[in-house]
């Protein structure tokens, strides 16, 4: 029998910044839009020296940051510091320096910080962990993060940003195939339980989780870019919805018990944590500085990627079952007793039914546990991307590729569709890639904007609108670069 869903539970999302297409893919598809051969060829040179002049630009910048992260490595960093005889005041200094530079990156490669708000709507369900898992704030240091936030600014701070930060970036969507036995069971013991508090009118007492319908969106009075009158699309057309698919949104009963059913969460596409741990000894302070990145992770199990967590138990409310069925157990085996003709079945049936529940959360407990620790073992060989120097690196590349695509992407639609606002180039752009690459993305054209100005091949007129030079005058304004020669190097015969 097929279970069939309770009303959609959809998650509505804002469009990211990131363009989620390869750059060779976008290069080449672009390129064999262009009909004149020789149109052709000068505008792919003029990709490739885009790309070299802009990682030229941040070559500087991201070998400065990565020497500072040498210093708070914490598998080597301390030992570096040593040779340096810096003073307390200037590590301070250093590791918040190396902070400004991390999060600048962030933000250049298009990761957000988690709010409060997001991290309570993700994990408002479940999906594949079952288990209350809590970080021991206890074994995190608090001053790193705490100093930095109070010299930086952030809206929407999540409450534990003195501890830890998750950068999100990227929906996607996970999909998993089973029986689901246990879960279906304790499901549809759960779905009992609520009725009798219902019906004894303790329900009231019970906390309530959040709408999971609630966005994960900003105010859109405060981006002027959603106020755009050149929009005619509503906004539901412009945002992401995904939707949960779970067990507890399911009609469940006893004849869909052994039928294999299939469950949607939406993921995070990467996660980036950054902590630091507590000293182990008061009079010796910890410097190291972690930066963990993992990869298409459920959000309903964002825990998982929680720093120093705690070894799970038994919830309040297991405690709470066990306490419950004690006393009504103990208080039927009594009643029977004191019948003129008590039955020592009745007593018998009682006690085995009493035993079985308590029985049965113990076990659900054991396997959520063993599912928990299958997680924690999947998210450190498949979900982690990298950690510290890894991550660092890629994230470094990943900046400069988005960079490189904006500036083609905005190049080309100047050069195919004429002059245009900035308003404009900003809607061509997000259609292109729209109706090209069936993706969406809220295209940062300011900065693509800036990026064609440096590099001096757009001109603005009198009323505000860009237009790009043509092919062969924009290559000759950047011209030969340092890996024009080295290629012109290697293809030149060698002399015998």
């Amino acid at each position: 029998m097929e279970v069939k869903k309770k009303k959609k539970d959809v998650i509505r999302l804002e469009r990211e910044s990131v363009i989620p297409i390869l750059k060779p893919k976008l290069t080449m598809t672009l390129a064999n839009h262009i009909e004149n051969e020789s149109d052709r060829t000068e505008f792919l040179k003029l990709c490739k020296r885009i790309e070299y002049i802009i990682r030229t630009w941040y070559l500087l910048q991201f070998e400065d940051f990565m020497q500072l992260y040498a210093l708070f490595d914490p598998v080597h960093g301390s030992q570096k510091l040593q040779q340096q005889h810096l003073s307390p005041e200037e590590t301070d200094s250093l590791e918040q320096n190396f902070l400004g530079h991390l999060f600048q990156v962030m933000h250049k490669s298009n990761f957000k910080i988690a709010t409060d708000e997001e991290v309570e709507i993700a994990v408002s369900g479940q999906y594949l962990l079952n288990l209350p898992i809590t970080v021991d704030e206890s074994k995190l240091d608090t001053k790193l993060l705490t100093r930095y936030f109070s010299e930086h600014h952030y809206d929407k701070l999540p409450e534990f940003a003195d501890k830890y930060v998750i950068f999100r970036r990227g929906i996607g969507i996970d999909r998993t195939t089973n029986y689901f036995f246990l879960e279906k069971l304790d499901m549809l013991i759960a779905r009992t339980w609520r009725q009798l508090l219902k019906k004894t009118g303790l329900d009231k007492f019970r906390r309530k989780k959040p709408k999971p319908g609630k966005r994960f969106k900003k105010d859109p009075s405060k981006d002027p870019k959603k106020n755009d009158d050149l929009r005619a699309e509503p906004e539901d057309q412009q945002d992401l919805f995904v939707e949960r698919i779970r067990i507890e949104n399911m009609e469940i009963s006893f004849r869909n018990l052994l039928s294999k059913l299939t469950i949607q969460e939406p993921t995070f596409d990467r996660i980036i944590v950054v902590y630091r741990r507590a000293p182990e000894e008061e009079d010796i302070p910890e410097r190291g500085i972690y930066v963990k990145h993992f990869k298409n992770i459920p959000m309903a199990d964002l825990e998982i990627v929680l720093p120093e967590k705690k070894n799970p138990g038994l919830t309040p409310m297991d405690w709470v079952k066990f306490v419950v069925s004690a006393v009504v157990g103990l208080g039927a085996a009594i009643s029977s007793l004191q019948m003129p003709s008590n039955d020592v079945w009745v007593i018998i049936a009682i006690a085995s039914t009493l035993i079985g529940y308590c029985a049965k959360t113990y076990f659900t407990f054991q396997q959520n546990l063993v599912d928990y620790q299958n997680l924690i073992t999947q998210s450190m060989y498949d979900k982690q991307l990298d950690s510290g120097k890894g991550t660092l690196l890629h994230l470094c590349d990943d900046v400069i590729e988005q960079e490189v695509k904006e500036v083609i992407l905005s190049f080309y639609v100047l050069m195919e569709q004429g002059k245009a606002s900035t308003k404009e180039l900003d809607l061509r752009c997000e259609d292109l890639i729209k109706d090209e690459f069936g993706e969406s993305c809220n295209f940062d054209v300011d900065d693509a904007v800036h990026k064609l100005e440096k590099l001096g091949i757009v001109s603005k007129d009198s009323i505000g609108r860009y237009q790009c030079l043509g092919l062969k005058h924009a290559n000759e304004i950047i011209g030969t670069t340092t890996e024009d020669i080295v290629l012109q190097a290697r293809q030149a015969p060698i002399a015998t």
